[in-house]
């Protein structure tokens, strides 16, 4: 079976089956009538006859920081939402966590093994901003602000200001918290500033050096905490920058005999399945990574689409989520 009897078959030109199948603009009758045929006959193009024909892999390249999180796997349903109809597949890269991998990456890609490239940001080092400057393939960054760059990213400043001040509302005056590390951004950067901008706010101006840097793990939470009362004594609030550092926190805690929310009350950040099944369940903020990942894919389908697209940075905004372990008695 090849184009020219799937033609026949359909009643249409060759050149229409081509235009379905690198889904370009067809009327609906004659889609209608390929997607008959196609179906009839079980026929597939060859992959690399497209490619060689058309220039375009159909493949799209998502570097992400780690394959095993909840909010990078519903980043991902959101970019499959919108470009699985759109005849493109994910190849998918796991730097876990490591920014040098990033690089490797975005060199491997860069070399035309797919149409475009969206990345996951953690840090932009010199080396990042260097290799971004010479790829010439289209780009979106997701869940970082990256000026002159198409962008999908959160409200990590204003997400944590609402948390520490919900726990200064409920009359904790000693907050401490477990910060992700500072190169990144918005996880690490924003959120602390967040949190020290609220504590400010408030008249809790000593409180802004209670902190330490955690990596994004249940273990660095439960470890850091101990550092963090060690250092500053007994608090009252903890708040953290993301739900597995909480996690591991409350852990720690709880074998300390520190009764959440008895003695403690504590927040987390991402709104995972954690956050749900912790005893007690977790206060939390809520993104719409689902929405990122799909308002991504249709960035870049949009520089693929035309060339010189306008820059879009575009900033999604949070809901905190409050349970059981912000309840003060």
């Amino acid at each position: 079976m090849n184009i020219k009897e799937v033609a026949k078959l359909a009643g249409v030109s060759n050149s229409a089956v081509s235009r379905y199948f690198n889904n370009r603009s067809l009327s609906a009758e004659k889609r209608e009538a390929i997607r008959k045929a196609v179906e009839e006959t079980g026929y597939r193009p060859s992959p690399q006859a497209q490619t060689l024909r058309t220039g375009r892999t159909h493949i799209i390249g998502v570097i992400m920081p780690q394959v095993n999180s909840t909010p990078v796997g519903n980043m991902i349903k959101g970019m499959l939402s919108v470009l699985s109809d759109n005849g493109y597949q994910l190849l998918l890269a796991d730097t876990q966590n490591d920014p040098a991998r990033e690089l490797e990456y975005l060199s491997v890609f860069g070399e035309k093994q797919v149409d475009g490239i969206i990345l996951m940001g953690t840090i932009f080092s010199p080396a990042h901003r260097k290799a971004l400057k010479h790829l010439e393939l289209p780009l979106v960054v997701i869940g970082q602000k990256l000026a002159g760059r198409h962008c999908v990213y959160f409200d990590d400043y204003h997400s944590v200001y609402a948390t520490t001040r919900l726990l200064i509302g409920k009359g904790c005056r000693r907050i401490g918290f477990l910060s992700a590390f500072h190169a990144d951004e918005a996880a690490g950067r924003d959120r602390y500033l967040g949190f020290s901008d609220a504590l400010k706010k408030h008249g809790l101006v000593e409180w802004q050096r209670c902190y330490e840097i955690a990596d994004f793990s249940i273990e660095s939470g439960y470890q850091k905490v101990q550092d963090l009362l060690k250092k500053h004594g007994p608090l009252d609030g903890l708040v953290c920058a993301t739900d597995a550092i909480a996690t591991g926190a409350m852990q720690y805690l709880k074998e300390a005999g520190i009764a959440v929310p008895g003695d403690i009350l504590v927040t987390g950040h991402g709104d995972t399945e954690l956050s749900r099944v912790t005893t007690p369940t977790l206060t939390t903020v809520r993104y719409e990574y689902q929405e990122s990942g799909a308002l991504a894919a249709r960035m870049l389908l949009e520089q693929l689409g035309k060339e010189g697209s306008t820059v879009e940075e575009m900033m999604l905004g949070y809901k905190v989520v409050e349970r059981e372990s912000s309840t003060a008695s």
